[in-house]
């Protein structure tokens, strides 16, 4: 139907049809709506925010972005391998074997199991390696069950593989795995289980006994649902462990593991995006076999989720990097020496770089808005359920630390008045 036909339709008419053509026009994924209703508070929070900018003297606790510069040994090896050397230098390539053998070489040398360098998918971070790995093996619909709190992305990655997020609270105050709720929440319909260790944002590392228990429940659910229930380890924290603690590993609890982890936390440069996937290295042989290239494959369908080449090239150097864990730990132990000294209920950290001490007033929001009057700026737990808490990310410097103190002490003053 051409202009004049529309026209011939009488204003009812056409607005009949506008309305129609809108109708077709106008719906998006419902997938992607309800993640992005999911989000909504998040990224209203940071809009609002980052748009009218912190301040030159703002104590920036927010989402864990650097407040320092980058390590120095990052830089270097980046523009080492940046340098062409020949005309394919830049071409098509899915993965460096060099970067993941490093990656097999380390875990093999860490976790006392021999991991295959064919194992390991190199990925466009931790974002990608956990969108392979949930691409690789869901059917749609069925469900991936998470840790709340925890991370804000696991529900929306799991909807754009075409899954159904379904978020199981861990123990209240200590955090740990709830194996009990676990099993209670797995249906026929399961195919993941996430778990994040050290655990954003409690910091929360869990003891072998736990994980365990969880594989015993996973083994037990996988054979009377009659297919495995595949253990996801979100493990980007994995070297950020604290007070001489060491990492435990989900994968030697339970073979069907798939290993996701980033970079960015390491060398603090997120925004590189540099990660892996790797396959636990006591599944049997023929499911490893078809899980690398359905890994592969989803990478593809994810929209070429491959890490760049020169970050790949640069990967053997970049895996012997990591911040200053000393000097982490000593701002951490600052940081909640002065908040419990202030009077805040804080708990300390057995790993990442999170605080989460407990708001003052039951409207963490309102507090964390309280705060920001004086130029601290924390994430209010609220938004990443964690209600009546706070997020503090202390990759920020000592100096954000010591600006921030007296602030945090006024701010609780003025709420017990």
């Amino acid at each position: 139907m051409g202009g004049g036909d529309v026209r011939m339709l009488g204003s009812a008419g056409a607005r009949d049809l506008q309305r129609e053509r809108t109708m077709v026009i106008a719906p998006i994924s419902s997938r992607i709506r309800q993640s992005a209703d999911e989000k909504r508070a998040v990224v209203k929070f940071g809009q609002r925010i980052f748009s009218g900018g912190l301040g030159p003297d703002a104590c920036d606790f927010l989402f864990g972005n650097p407040q320092e510069m980058p390590l120095r040994g990052l830089v270097e090896a980046l523009i080492r391998h940046a340098e062409p050397r020949d005309t394919q230098w830049f071409a098509y390539k899915q993965y460096e074997p060099v970067a993941q053998e490093a990656v097999a070489r380390s875990l093999t040398r860490s976790r006392g199991r021999p991991y295959a360098a064919a194992d390991v998918a190199i990925t466009a971070g931790g974002f990608g390696a956990i969108a392979a790995a949930l691409l690789a093996v869901l059917e749609p619909e069925e469900e991936v069950l998470y840790p709340r709190p925890g991370w804000f992305n696991y529900g929306v990655l799991t909807r754009g593989a075409g899954g159904t997020p379904v978020p199981v609270d861990l123990v209240p105050d200590s955090f740990d795995l709830d194996p009990g709720a676990i099993a209670a929440a797995i249906s026929p319909r399961t195919r993941v289980v996430v778990v994040n260790t050290p655990h954003n944002p409690t910091g929360r590392i869990y003891p072998r006994r736990q994980l365990d228990a969880l594989a015993r429940v996973l083994a037990e659910a996988s054979a009377r649902h009659g297919k495995v229930i595949y253990l996801l380890a979100d493990e980007p924290y994995a070297r950020i462990v604290l007070d001489g603690r060491t990492h435990v590993g989900p994968a030697e609890s339970y073979p069907y593991t798939l290993i996701a982890y980033s970079y960015g936390k390491t060398l603090l440069a997120p925004g590189e995006r540099l990660g892996w996937l790797a396959l636990g290295p006591d599944m049997p042989e023929p499911d490893r076999v078809r899980l690398r290239e359905a890994v592969t494959t989803a990478q593809v369908a994810h929209g070429w989720g491959f890490a760049g080449r020169t970050l790949q090239r640069a990967l053997p150097e970049l895996e012997e990097l990591c911040i200053d864990i000393a000097a982490l730990q000593s701002r951490v132990r600052r940081m909640v020496e002065g908040l419990r000294a202030a009077g805040y209920e804080v708990p300390m950290p057995e790993g990442t770089f999170y605080l989460i001490p407990r708001s003052p007033v039951p409207d963490d929001r309102a507090f964390a808005a309280r705060l920001a009057e004086g130029g601290v700026w924390v994430l209010p737990g609220s938004l990443c359920d964690l209600p009546g808490r706070l997020r503090i990310s202390l990759t920020a410097n000592d100096a954000m630390v010591e600006r921030s103190l007296p602030v945090f002490a006024r701010a609780i003053r003025e709420a017990r008045r």
